[in-house]
């Protein structure tokens, strides 16, 4: 074979190889009717769908909702209701109690969210505990506490502590509000304060911005067994909220709970106290006997176990010539407090023994027990005398109070 009749075998042989792989691989339409086998390309990988993920289950049960802002549990709650307290906060205690009905631990639950809540001012910048700061016995440290805007309260921020042990029941240094209800709203309403006063809607526009916030409809259905929101409503929970801070674990209770006796003379008030030092139990002397027994006097107005002032108590003597009758808070925690009297005009407990030592002022408004001859008292306390007094009213100070969990800010961190 030369290599032309090669050439023609060759490519002959080569054009028959090809048809026989084509038809190999599978066959197209030629368009003619005849059969063209073409190529199927290798199909690619089927790519993988991304899952879609679930959506989170809505929060729908008060619980839930509830969960989502605050570390309280609405299935736990604490125990507002019935606090175990000492044997001698009895009826002796009982019958200076202010509260008009028992406490709901669901009811007090809403009333520790409205006190700690910066929603309920205008701005979101102030709330109650904004000036009762529970590390000091829910006073402040400022002499007039700041509003909304910068400004300055009129008045000093009472400690809560034992508020309930005050009656009639009257609230503010002035008493102008009727009860501890009464009292709950109007900082919420004064201009300085929170700021819904009537140019900002009042009432009204509050309750309007807290149905517009979640976790409000649901806590006042799981306290009251509906959702509407009232400014009673709002009342009765921070009052049973305040009420619930009793103070019955300072020092003097501890030492107080080891000597009681309910049918001794006095209730053993007059007896040493186990574990004081000879200074505070001076200081406890001189507090509890009258002037006429070697004493100020101290326990006729702020009345042992609560420490809280007795109902017909009236002004203390601040000023010459005053008329308006001032109350006070209870004594417990006074040795966490920076300010004292309703304007904070002192700044020590020293102060404050000074002042009724040698300087009460003579007045329409000051309280007969604080009276003697024709003008106020004079006692003539040695320094030893004085400092037992502070070292005594430092014994009440009540850090379990200070605290205690179920009176701190329960908004997620």
């Amino acid at each position: 074979m030369n290599w032309s009749s090669k050439g023609i075998a060759l490519r002959t042989l080569a054009a028959t190889g090809a048809l026989a792989l084509l038809q190999a691989c599978g066959g197209g339409d030629s368009g003619d009717g005849g059969t063209v086998v073409t190529a199927t390309p290798t199909p690619s990988p089927t790519p993988t769908a991304t899952p879609t993920p679930t959506p989170a289950p809505t929060a729908t049960t008060p619980a839930e909702i509830v969960a989502q802002y605050f570390t309280i549990d609405l299935d736990s709650l604490d125990n507002y209701a019935n606090p175990s307290l000492p044997a001698y906060y009895d009826n002796t205690v009982n019958g200076d109690d202010n509260a008009p009905g028992p406490i709901s631990n669901a009811v007090a639950t809403l009333g520790r969210v409205l006190f700690y809540d910066t929603a309920l001012s205008v701005n979101d910048t102030v709330s109650c505990a904004s000036c009762h700061q529970q590390a000091l016995g829910f006073d402040d440290n400022e002499a007039l506490s700041t509003g909304l805007d910068g400004g300055r309260t009129a008045a000093h921020a009472m400690r809560l502590g034992n508020v309930r042990y005050y009656q009639p029941g009257t609230m503010f240094w002035d008493k102008r509000a009727s009860s501890v209800e009464d009292q709950a709203t109007q900082p919420i309403q004064n201009p300085v304060e929170m700021g819904w006063d009537d140019g900002a809607g009042g009432i009204d526009a509050l309750i309007s911005k807290m149905n517009g916030i979640e976790y409000y409809p649901a806590l006042f259905d799981f306290a009251f067994g509906s959702s509407t929101i009232t400014e009673t409503r709002m009342q009765t929970a921070l009052a049973q909220f305040e009420r619930a801070m009793i103070s019955s674990d300072s020092r003097w209770d501890r030492a107080y709970a080891q000597v009681f006796s309910a049918n001794a003379p006095n209730r053993n008030l007059d007896l040493t106290f186990p574990g004081f030092t000879a200074s505070e139990n001076l200081g406890k002397r001189l507090f509890l006997n009258g002037r006429n027994n070697g004493g100020a006097g101290c326990a006729a107005c702020h009345r042992p176990p609560t420490f809280a002032l007795t109902a017909n108590s009236r002004s203390n003597g601040l000023d010459a010539g005053e008329t308006t009758v001032f109350k006070s808070p209870s004594l417990k925690n006074v040795g966490l407090s920076q300010f004292f009297m309703h304007d904070g005009r002192f700044t020590s407990l020293a102060q404050v023994i000074d002042h009724y030592d040698s300087g009460i002022q003579n007045g329409p408004a000051l309280d007969n027990r604080l009276r003697q001859g024709n003008g106020p008292q004079r006692l003539n306390l040695s320094a030893a005398d004085k400092q037992a007094l502070i070292d005594f009213l430092e014994t009440l100070t009540d850090t379990s109070l200070t605290t205690d969990t179920r009176f701190s800010d329960p908004f997620i961190q």
